[in-house]
């Protein structure tokens, strides 16, 4: 009873969440900006959405071929039909609660293809590693290329109105830097005084646990047949991830001339929401408005635009999903009758 209440409260706190970002961009927007967005809606060439949902099943057929490789280490080779229904099956589980996906897509290969659960999970989080280390470097190489476009919208929306707030001829940018400094050497100071307690301590533990089995995730692909083939499936993951949001720029007329480096800038920013707020809905179309803001794109359009890529990921999810749950005891009774 008390896990049921804690996942229930869990589901409003995250859903909650979302709106509350909703509500607080709807805010801010004037009613031309609001009207603005219901004529984006219905001016949208949604064959776009449509080749976003086909290049999203792309990126998770892939996915499902990249699992098997990591599944044939330990002995097992499962139908590729499927691995593929239990991909879509998690995701769809994913949208309801986080990390069900994980427990659901292994009970499927443990159910139709006796694979242990433990075992399975495990390449399951080897999976999710995998794909953090690719977010990380796509991340901090994102903000170093395009650092200039970066700084000057940081410098606009940031330094000059607290200038003109304050209006004192403080160097903001040397202020800032000071202080970064300043809160490094303290951080490290502290660590270094209390460490013993530090390296004690439950979190800490935990995060060195976590990064451990990042490390033995990321190391666990020395053991594949074909460690090539595999890194090619893991980026083809998600240049498919950056094509689906790009190619939903094409839908609208005010995104239509951004190029692949807005894309990837949405897809990646756009993800910390999906992390933050389970299945990112709410938060997702108002991160992808600030991030289309960076490229001068009006909020009412960027706002539009994210909730376009938002559902043409969710929508993938239910339909891919739903099919998958039917198909999968039709294909394997099939199976079943043949043997």
């Amino acid at each position: 009873m008390k896990h049921k209440i804690f996942t229930t409260l869990r589901v409003v706190l995250f859903l909650g969440i979302g709106f509350f970002f909703i509500w607080i961009f709807l805010r801010s927007l004037t009613p031309d900006q609001k009207h603005k967005i219901l004529t984006d809606f219905g001016i949208a060439n949604y064959w776009w959405i449509i080749l976003a949902i086909i290049l999203g099943i792309i990126s998770h057929f892939s996915r499902t071929l990249r699992w098997k490789m990591l599944l044939e280490p330990i002995g097992y080779t499962p139908k590729t039909y499927n691995v593929f229904f239990a991909v879509f099956i998690g995701y769809l589980a994913n949208l309801a609660l986080p990390r069900l996906g994980e427990v659901s897509r292994c009970g499927v290969l443990t159910r139709y293809e006796k694979i242990p659960f433990t075992k399975s999970f495990g390449t399951v989080i080897t999976e999710r590693a995998i794909d953090m280390f690719i977010f990380v470097i796509l991340f901090f190489l994102n903000i170093f290329a395009q650092r200039a476009l970066l700084y000057g919208y940081i410098e606009k929306n940031v330094y000059e109105p607290m200038s003109a707030k304050f209006n004192s001829g403080i160097d903001f940018e040397g202020t800032i830097t000071r202080i970064f400094i300043i809160s490094f050497v303290i951080i490290i100071a502290l660590f270094f005084i209390f460490r013993r307690a530090i390296i004690l301590s439950k979190p800490y533990q935990k995060v060195t646990s976590l990064i451990k089995g990042f490390w033995q995730g990321i190391m666990s692909i020395t053991k594949l047949k074909n460690p090539w083939l595999f890194l090619f499936h893991s980026l083809f993951i998600w240049f498919m991830y950056l094509l689906m949001s790009w190619v939903v720029f094409m839908s609208l007329p005010g995104t239509r001339d951004l190029g692949l480096d807005a894309g990837l800038s949405v897809l990646l920013f756009g993800t910390i929401g999906i992390i933050i707020v389970q299945g990112g809905i709410g938060i997702y179309p108002v991160i992808v408005a600030q991030t289309l803001d960076v490229y001068h794109i009006p909020k009412d359009t960027g706002f539009t635009s994210g909730w376009l890529i938002w559902s043409a990921q969710t929508i993938m999810m239910i339909i891919a999903g739903s099919i998958s749950l039917v198909l999968l005891p039709i294909f394997n009774r099939r199976k079943y009758e043949k043997a």
